[in-house]
């Protein structure tokens, strides 16, 4: 791979990508991921990869980039799937990856080093490296000074979500690959961030002239830079079926106009259409019946890190906090969403609330299910306490599977509890996830991930459920149909706390948004009406 001459754009030899009949099936599915797969993207291509949740978009994507896994221990490979006619195993390196969970592509302790650890195993100099750690991170808004920036040793453990998403970019444009893979980039990031990123790859294609493939449940914020637009859809259920894996094939303008009611029947989100969801009744959004609007938390002068305590000789150093001053109440039937810029600490918050991390200062005051002498501080509930009055979604779902298969991960909670097995198949049904029932949750697609997450906690009936980007990966019917949910669960007198930037989200549930300010530069307001 030549090394950009400085001042001179940074040419890359752009991969083609080359699939016949391809198809996958994971280990332990009855299914195929992605089925009789005919695709051909020439080099330096720019194409948006759609496709209902499930459609093995990410499937496809981690083939492209040789880290599928083998055929065999119990996995299936049909067809034949080519990077520069080879397999993409053998040309790994050509292809740098972006992931739906960022947390698995951090590698090392510091900013730097991380960005630096693609382009260092390509054996690219020393002082090549350097330059491009550089001009990356200021191309994803990690180093900018309008960003806030961040020096090269910032430990990568203290940066959030998003800020993670930025980081994972950062490494792949400073490796220079011929073949960029994203999987939903933008899915955790502020509106900012969002066209920030997006200006980021759009600067790097521009520069190398590499292909790009991109999944995003979103087209607005890619139509504009890709060539093309390829539809999937989901995988065969029954071996020997006819059905190609590949529904649409356009370029963006033809596709959107001509197949707008085939994509949204198919659940992409296509400029403009937001899908139908069910209303609130209303009664229990403040005085209902049920609800009451019942305070179940409250904090106080609450301050925030995700830091621990340190020793010091004999002195104890305090964590520094990342937020402070935070004054919030949630109550029975009313939804509260938290927003604010990545990095802001959103989640830090959530995970303090829910009872998972102890406040810096302040209190967190729980008012729920206290008749068991458990005390009102959630921190210091046992797990049994915790998951039967505050469930908690994390914003990555890989965090809360504990089981290998879709109906024992639905089970565990309930079966703890000696509560809620009879919740299960409802579960199953309202969130799409019943024909995975045998399925290991590791092999789900992101968006039902997330669902399988939501579920496990809603099989707990927890008066309280905290959610961190429950939205994220979800194509327009499996949003509609999780919104349509959680409204009921208000209606019923559930509250519902989500860490979001989906405004179309907020908007459904209603209630109050509190939106917290960048770290360190204020305390947040709570207004009621907002979401």
């Amino acid at each position: 791979m030549p090394s950009p001459d400085s001042g001179t754009p940074a040419v890359v030899r752009p991969a083609a990508i080359s699939a016949q009949g391809w198809g996958w099936r994971h280990a332990g599915r009855t299914t195929q991921a992605i089925h009789a797969l005919d695709l051909d993207i020439r080099p330096g291509e720019r194409v948006l990869l759609l496709g209902p949740s499930g459609a093995g978009k990410s499937t496809l994507l981690h083939a492209l980039a040789g880290v599928l896994g083998e055929e065999g221990d119990d996995a299936d490979e049909t067809g034949s799937l080519l990077v520069d006619g080879l397999s993409p195993r053998a040309q790994r390196g050509r292809a740098g990856l972006m992931q739906q969970d960022p947390e698995t592509q951090v590698v090392l302790s510091r900013l730097g080093d991380d960005v630096a650890f693609g382009a260092e195993n390509l054996c690219v100099p020393r002082e090549e490296i350097w330059k491009r750690v550089h001009e990356a991170l200021d191309d994803v808004g990690l180093r900018n000074s309008a960003s806030g920036g961040f020096a090269l040793d910032h430990p990568t453990s203290a940066l959030s979500g998003g800020q993670k998403q930025r980081l994972a970019l950062a490494g792949i444009l400073a490796m220079r690959p011929g073949l960029i893979l994203l999987d939903e980039p933008t899915a955790n990031l502020d509106p900012a961030g969002v066209l920030e990123v997006r200006d980021a790859v759009g600067r790097c294609l521009d520069k190398t002239g590499a292909t790009l493939v991109v999944v995003e449940h979103r087209v607005s914020v890619w139509k504009d830079l890709v060539d093309r637009i390829v539809v999937l859809q989901p995988g065969s259920s029954s071996e020997g079926s006819s059905t190609p894996a590949v529904l649409l094939d356009g370029d963006p303008d033809t596709v959107l106009a001509q197949a707008r009611d085939m994509l949204t029947a198919a659940g992409v989100w296509v400029p403009g259409y937001v899908p139908a969801t069910r209303p609130r009744s209303g009664t229990a959004a403040g005085s209902g019946a049920t609800g009451g609007g019942e305070l179940l938390l409250a904090t106080r002068e609450l301050a925030v890190s995700r830091e621990r305590a340190r020793r010091r000789g004999f002195a104890t150093i305090p964590p520094h906090p990342v937020q402070t001053g935070l004054d919030a109440q949630v109550l029975a039937g009313q939804a509260l969403t938290i927003t604010g810029p990545n990095g802001a600490g959103k989640s830090t918050f959530a995970l303090t609330l829910a009872g998972l991390l102890a406040p810096v200062s302040g209190t967190v005051t729980a008012a729920v299910g206290l008749s068991d002498g458990a005390g009102a501080d959630p921190f210091k509930w046992k797990a049994q306490q915790l998951i039967s009055r505050i469930g908690t979604v994390f914003q990555e779902p890989e965090h809360q599977f504990v089981t290998g298969r879709v109906l024992d991960e639905l089970m565990f909670g309930p079966k703890h509890l000696g509560h809620g097995e009879e919740r299960v198949d409802e579960l199953l049904e309202r969130l799409r996830l019943r024909h995975l029932v045998d399925a290991n949750p590791y092999t789900l697609s992101g968006g039902e991930k997330r669902r399988l997450s939501v579920a496990t906690v809603l099989a707990a009936h927890p008066r309280v459920l905290v959610l961190d980007e429950p939205t994220f990966g979800q194509d327009a019917n499996t949003w509609a149909e999780l919104a349509s949910f959680l409204s009921e669960l208000l209606d019923a007198g559930t509250s519902v706390v989500s860490v979001t930037h989906d405004q179309e989200f907020s908007s459904v549930l209603g209630g109050t948004e509190m939106r917290l300010a960048p770290a360190f530069q204020g305390s947040a307001r709570q207004e009621a009406g907002a979401a």
